[in-house]
């Protein structure tokens, strides 16, 4: 996976966890000099005054607030989105170029890995000599195949749309979190060269995770480029999240490398009795980090165990027989209930705004469905950061917020699942409800030209790399 990013210095945190209805407190030791967990036997504080706030909540504090509680979803939110400290508001920088690579000159996979590499030490480099040490640098396929993975999203969306809809209605596009611009400009320009009379009726709107990421985007150059070529460009000064503004016209939605930054839940099953009881983050006043559990009583958590249970999913954590798992918890200093499970809870919400707001879209998803160096559990996320240009990979989402990254893998087929409930409940044939998940490569080996990205010796990067992502075509 082509992710990662740079640290100037690492400041740790502590953390406990503990199971709030047996008050057992369980310690994990560092299995390595960057390990982010490490022993601390402090007594876990009496956290019964401490206030609950919400991700909202803290955004309006200039420091992460101390002597409170969080649902864990709140907590991974509030590192990754906060204003004025959190990870994409002032860490996160897609590294892009000017020039495109030129692949056909290229004699294979190996030759465009090392132009990969040296453009990347440029970057960092460059960086460093401006004293932006502090700066987190990811690449994305957009950026590093682009025209032609753009143009794939626009074959796609122009072939439904001439399909579908052209000439009694408009091509609305939206786009949700749209980095640097890049696939907005690839996608208008193949319009514009291929299909001008397309092109003419195209809105290209771009909605954020955050009004500050909103307004971040609106002030970057080659977003302003971007909307000078392009006057059907718009940007949407809000928070998706808040979204209100109901769309009646049928639309292209686009996520993509979005969701897998959706903060999660976490939730553990009591061994014996297999109840689940949902995660909370206490922050002492000292600053350190401690889990705690509560039964479940948040309504979105909730809300999204009972749409899973419609699908008839099992989670794998129970798939071992009860007794088994009530025998291990009788062992010395075994847990009384399960390892933890990610639940996406956000990507729930994200669900119902199309839902309610968006009716008539068609969602162009594409994200990870599997990464490497998670940390403990089913769903869990990839932690990591980058110090002195190495990858630092975590072993908790419980640091101070802001300098990590924290991306989940998507359960691709539970998605569709759950998207045909909550959206597509209604719709009244089998065609409207028709959903396709494809591997990248079959995506891009049905609507890109490929021929761009080969390189002498017939090899593909854009077809080869990426092979932990897929596509969700509604």
């Amino acid at each position: 996976m082509l992710r990662s990013k740079i640290l100037s210095r690492l400041r740790i945190k502590k953390f406990h966890t503990s199971i709030l209805h047996r008050q057992q407190h369980t310690n994990r030791s560092s299995p390595n000099a960057w390990s982010l967990i490490f022993e601390d036997n402090d007594p876990i504080p009496d956290h019964s005054k401490y206030r609950r706030i919400t991700s909202t909540d803290a955004a309006k504090y200039e420091h992460f607030p101390r002597n409170t509680k969080m649902l864990v979803r709140d907590f991974v939110d509030n590192s990754l989105y906060n204003p004025r400290y959190g990870y994409f508001s002032k860490q996160a920088q897609i590294i892009s170029t000017d020039m495109e690579f030129d692949f056909n000159s290229m004699k294979n996979n190996n030759e465009f890995l090392k132009i990969l590499a040296k453009k990347y030490d440029e970057i960092e480099e460059q960086l460093e000599e401006n004293h932006v040490a502090a700066r987190q640098l990811w690449h994305t396929p957009v950026e590093i195949f682009k025209p032609w993975y753009g143009y794939a999203m626009a074959q796609y969306m122009v072939t439904e749309y001439l399909l579908n809809s052209y000439p009694h209605q408009d091509l609305i596009i939206y786009e949700l979190g749209a980095g640097n611009g890049s696939l907005m400009l690839n996608i208008l320009d193949y319009i514009r060269k291929f299909q001008p009379s397309v092109y003419q009726r195209t809105k290209y709107k771009i909605i954020e995770i955050s009004a500050k990421l909103a307004e971040k985007q609106a002030n970057r150059q080659s977003v302003r480029a971007a909307r000078d070529t392009h006057n059907c460009v718009e940007i949407v000064n809000e928070n998706f999240f808040d979204w209100k503004k109901y769309v009646s016209e049928p639309c292209f939605f686009l996520a993509f490398e979005v969701v897998d930054n959706f903060a999660h839940d976490l939730i553990r099953y009591d061994n014996e009795t297999e109840d689940a009881w949902h995660g909370l983050v206490v922050t002492d006043a000292d600053g350190n980090f401690h889990e705690i559990y509560e039964s479940i009583n948040d309504p979105l958590i909730a809300r999204y165990l009972s749409l899973r249970q419609q699908t008839h999913y099992r989670t794998p954590i129970l798939h071992k027989r009860r007794f088994l798992r009530k025998f291990r918890s009788l062992l010395p200093f075994a847990s009384n209930m399960t390892i933890p499970e990610f639940i996406p809870t956000k990507l729930l919400l994200f669900l119902e705004i199309l839902k309610n707001y968006f009716p008539y879209h068609r969602l162009l998803l594409s994200d990870f469905y599997t990464l490497p160096d998670t940390i403990e559990g089913i769903g869990a996320p990839v932690v990591q950061t980058r110090f002195e240009r190495t990858t630092v990979p975590c072993s908790t989402y419980m640091l101070m917020p802001g300098y990590f990254d924290i991306f989940y893998p998507t359960n691709f087929e539970l998605l569709k699942d759950i998207y045909q409930i909550v959206c597509r409940a209604n719709q009244a044939t089998e065609d409207e409800k028709h959903i396709r998940i494809l591997t990248h490569k079959e995506f891009l080996e049905r609507y890109a030209d490929v021929k761009g990205t080969t390189t002498r010796s017939r090899e593909n990067p854009m077809l080869m790399f990426y092979e932990n992502v897929k596509f969700f075509l509604s």
